[in-house]
């Protein structure tokens, strides 16, 4: 599987209101980390700074999964057609995290 940036899944959501890369539900860094350990998929891009961050425009991919045992990785490289980050076991998970 080779795919280029426009291709990796979109981070479609994000609702972690304290996260500087958060706009209106918006994800605005260039592409987020999925890390975290089994059982949890911990948005590792997570910056909870207080200021705003990331790029002019909201067009965030999924650079990099870490989740080797979620249906959705390949070569810990994302395969869903999108993600959704939100508040979980950590202050920003990966909602479409499904252990296989």
């Amino acid at each position: 599987m080779s795919m280029t940036l426009d291709e990796l899944p979109a981070v479609a959501e994000c609702s972690v209101a304290g996260c500087s890369y958060n706009d209106h539900s918006h994800c605005h860094a260039a592409a987020v980390t999925i890390g975290g350990s089994v059982g949890d998929a911990e948005c590792a891009t997570f910056i909870p700074l207080g200021m705003e961050g990331g790029l002019d425009k909201g067009l965030t991919h999924v650079g990099a999964c870490q989740r080797a045992e979620c249906v959705h990785n390949s070569k810990l490289e994302c395969t869903a057609a999108s993600v959704r980050i939100g508040p979980g076991v950590d202050d920003a998970d990966c909602l479409t995290y499904e252990p296989a």
